[in-house]
C-alpha cells in the first residue's frame, strides 16, 4: 500500500488528477476502463479536473464506469452520475459512447443485473472477473467503501459484480460493485480528505480488516491511498 499525504484537500485533488494523467500518458495506445466513486470529496476533484486540467486529459481515451450509485433518478442531488456530470462529464469532451452510467431510476435488483452484464461485456477479464485499469474509492467515516457498509462484509465475496445494498441509517437503496472486481483491478486508489476520515485512515493503515474499505485496502493487490493532512493526522511513519 502506498501512502501519498498533501497539506489540503485541494492538493490531493490536484495530485491524483496528475497521477491518472500520467498513468494514461504512460500507455498512449491503450483506452483505460475506469470506475469512479462518487460523494463530496471526489466532486471537489472532478471541478478542478473540468476547470484546470481538462486540456491535458486524453478523455477519448477513457471509459467511465460507476463503483457504485443511489437508487435515484440522474437529476436528483443524490445521483453520483448528476453530480460527475454536471461538474466534469458535460464540460470536457469526453465521447458520449464511453460513459456507461448505472440507472439509477430503474429496479434495483434489476439495474444491478443489468449494469454487471454491460460491464461483464466491455471490460476485460481476469480470473474470471473484469479488470478495470483503476478503481478510484472513498472510505465513509464508519469504514464504507463502494456502496458495503459495515455488516454487509457478505458482499465483499459475492459471486456478483454488482448487487443491491441498503444504507444502513437512511435506509436508501444503493447499487454497489462487489469485493472481487474491486481487488481484480490493476489499480485500487482510496481519495480520501478531512480531519473526520483520521480515524478509518488509521484503520486502513494500522489495524485488520475492520470494515469494508480496510478489506479492501489490504487484499488488493496495487493499493495506493491520496489523503490530505487532516486524514493522515493519526497515520504513522514506517
Amino acid at each position: 500500500m502506498k501512502l501519498s499525504v498533501f497539506p489540503s484537500s485541494m492538493e490531493t485533488a490536484r495530485s491524483l488528477i496528475f497521477h491518472l494523467v500520467d498513468i494514461m500518458n504512460a500507455e498512449p495506445d491503450k483506452t483505460f476502463n475506469i470506475a469512479v466513486s462518487g460523494g463530496s470529496t471526489p466532486a471537489l476533484m472532478f471541478d478542478l479536473w473540468a476547470n484546470e486540467y481538462a486540456d491535458i486529459t486524453p478523455w477519448g481515451r477513457m471509459k467511465l464506469y460507476w463503483v457504485d450509485e443511489r437508487c435515484v433518478p440522474p437529476e436528483d442531488s443524490d445521483s453520483n452520475y448528476g453530480m460527475m456530470r454536471s461538474l466534469l462529464l458535460g464540460i470536457v469532451p469526453i465521447p458520449y459512447e464511453n460513459v456507461f452510467r448505472i440507472r439509477g431510476e430503474e429496479k434495483p435488483v434489476k439495474e444491478a443485473a443489468r449494469y454487471s452484464e454491460l460491464v461483464d461485456r466491455q471490460v476485460p477479464k481476469k480470473n474470471g472477473w473484469p479488470e478495470f485499469d483503476i478503481v478510484l474509492l472513498g472510505a465513509g467515516e464508519d469504514g464504507h467503501t463502494s456502496s458495503i457498509f459495515p455488516g454487509q462484509e457478505a458482499l465483499l465475496s459475492s459471486d456478483q459484480i454488482y448487487v443491491t445494498s441498503i444504507h444502513p441509517r437512511n435506509g436508501q437503496k444503493r447499487i454497489a460493485m462487489t469485493g472481487f472486481p474491486i481487488l481484480t483491478a490493476r489499480l485500487v486508489i482510496f481519495l480520501i480528505t478531512g480531519k473526520a476520515k483520521a480515524e478509518v485512515v488509521e484503520e486502513i493503515c494500522h489495524s485488520g480488516d475492520t470494515g469494508p474499505a480496510a478489506y479492501i485496502a489490504h487484499h488488493a493487490e496495487n493499493v495506493e491511498l491520496f489523503m490530505d493532512a487532516g486524514a493522515a493526522m493519526y497515520v504513522r511513519n514506517g
